[in-house]
């Protein structure tokens, strides 16, 4: 696949194998590195060429990124996080409350790098822009770099965001048009052998454009019901959006939307690959389901997949996906 780099307004997004050889000057001196020990260890140079390190453990954006305000130096320029959704969503909440830029070098295929979307501690000002990431080094050999289980879950959602960002209220023909594109690399990354090199490349790809149709076109249902999943129930990222998107994908074309069933039929494919056809195969308890929905159904997002799904419909998802 060839290389490229993607001029967007404020972000440029450098995209390829070897691409993250070029990181250190890509971002240039003095950035400070949020990152893994997973992260540091598939890109040393990236650390090496940090002004600081700093690792992001376990646990809830929010709550990450308020501890870290207390370690990150306040004259940090550019805040790169190096690994997850996890790391990078907590990259972009440290940058937005500093009112500095972000970067990213994503490790799997959360898409992260690429959306405004992203929690902000409590401590953070009213008024607190979010922030995207305005340098994006994509490497496939990193971001499509997971075991094949942990590889399908993140495939999910990269497919997730992809079909739903593409029926949302916010919608538009260019994300409609790169939706299309994700499933259809996503698609044929899995007709073969998806841990060979031309699929990774394909999955990268795929996560990289589905991330700009959410990134514009936001999100509702299914993004509202995995989110809660894994504040509420306990569910790991990747996992939850692999078990609810059969579900939820079905419950967005009952609802009118334009959703393929073989984009339905990928995303059961998908969850059976993760290990994660039901959501009490990700760690969520029946006795959750109830909590979930509860805290789903006031979630301001739903307004944006109409007609509203309500408490009950919700539920009823949920019930389902378990």
């Amino acid at each position: 696949m060839t290389a490229f780099d993607w001029h967007d307004g404020e972000r440029v997004v450098h995209f390829g194998r070897g691409r993250v050889a070029e990181a250190p000057r890509l971002l240039g001196d003095g950035y400070v590195l949020l990152t893994t020990g997973r992260g540091r260890s598939t890109a040393p140079g990236v650390a090496d060429a940090a002004a600081a390190v700093f690792d992001v453990g376990p646990g809830l954006v929010d709550r990450l990124a308020e501890e870290l305000l207390g370690v990150v130096p306040a004259d940090a320029g550019l805040i790169v996080g190096l690994g997850g959704g996890r790391v990078i969503d907590t990259a972009k909440a440290v940058a937005a409350v500093r009112g500095v830029r972000a970067g990213a070098i994503p490790t799997t295929l959360s898409a992260a790098e690429m959306t405004w979307l992203h929690r902000l501690p409590a401590s953070a000002p009213p008024g607190t822009a979010h922030v995207r990431p305005a340098i994006v080094v994509n490497d496939p050999a990193l971001s499509a770099s997971q075991p094949p289980g942990q590889l399908a879950a993140s495939a999910a959602n990269s497919l997730a965001h992809a079909i739903e960002g593409a029926v949302t209220t916010r919608s538009n023909p260019v994300a409609r048009l790169e939706a299309g594109e994700a499933i259809r690399l996503t698609a044929r990354a899995y007709a073969g052998d998806p841990s060979s090199p031309d699929a990774r490349d394909d999955l990268a790809l795929a996560a990289l454009l589905s991330g700009a149709v959410i990134d514009s076109a936001w999100y509702g249902l299914h993004h509202v019901l995995a989110q809660t999943a894994v504040r509420v129930g306990g569910a790991g990222h990747g996992p939850a959006n692999a078990a609810l998107l059969p579900h939820t994908a079905s419950a967005l074309r009952d609802r009118g939307a334009d959703v393929s069933a073989e984009a339905i039929d990928l995303a059961r494919r998908l969850a059976e690959r993760a290990g994660a056809a039901r959501l009490r195969d990700v760690g969520v308890a029946y006795e959750a389901l109830d909590a979930c929905a509860d805290a789903a159904a006031a979630r301001p997002e739903l307004d944006h997949t109409p007609p509203r799904a309500g408490r009950e419909a919700i539920r009823a998802i949920y019930e389902a996906a378990w």
